[in-house]
């Protein structure tokens, strides 16, 4: 088998070249971890080249966005938590006797109901509500806009059971009828993706057996 003559000792890199040139390497990558990487991944740019290359704001977004999802995902498992716990005392809260009507015209049960949302913040309100059963809604917000969804779960979760009446961004206010679709849970949910503090107020009149604030 043919074999390649060695290299003669002096064709091959002195171990200071090597030193030099490991040196090099490791400030390069130095270099661009601080100037390109760490600005265009994290946000952060301690020399402000990154600034100067537009790579700090790509950082800041992906910083953003990434905690966003973060927050979404524990207000979602927080609230589906929250409707379990609520939906599962149902069947005793429905055979109570109905709040007496509040409403002076005789139209069903009146309440109000105000919710305070800080930044980037997720409520709910929900009513006990019998399947054909039906209320007046109307809500309004002080300080900003909010997104929105009318929405319903039945007693007992279970695959498809979801049913959404309605939903909106930016919104400032809603009104309307809603028809209990089944036995269960229906109501709204808020959440403030502004930096101000958001007011919510809402106003019911109907066909329902109690009110809840679901956090």
């Amino acid at each position: 088998m043919f074999q390649a003559p060695a290299p003669p000792p002096d064709a091959l890199p002195a171990p200071r070249a090597l030193r030099r040139s490991t040196i090099i390497a490791l400030c390069t990558a130095t270099a661009l971890l601080i100037t390109v990487v760490l600005p265009a991944e994290y946000g952060v740019d301690p020399t402000g080249v990154g600034q100067l290359l537009g790579l700090k704001r790509m950082g800041e977004i992906k910083v953003a966005l990434a905690l966003e999802a973060e927050a979404d995902a524990a207000a979602d498992a927080a609230a589906l938590a929250a409707e379990e716990v609520a939906a599962a005392t149902f069947a005793a809260s429905s055979e109570s006797a109905p709040t007496e009507a509040a409403s002076d015209e005789g139209g069903g049960t009146l309440e109000m109901a105000e919710i305070v949302l800080q930044p980037d913040e997720g409520k709910e309100i929900k009513l006990v509500m019998r399947e054909g059963a039906s209320i007046r809604y109307e809500w309004w917000t002080i300080g900003g806009v909010v997104n929105f969804e009318t929405h319903a779960d039945p007693p007992v979760a279970q695959a498809g059971s979801y049913h959404s009446y309605s939903k909106g961004q930016d919104q400032t206010s809603d009104e309307g009828v809603l028809t209990a679709a089944f036995d269960g849970l229906h109501g709204w949910s808020w959440r403030n993706r502004t930096k101000e503090v958001v007011t919510v107020t809402l106003r019911v009149e109907g066909d329902f057996q109690e009110l809840r604030e679901i956090r």
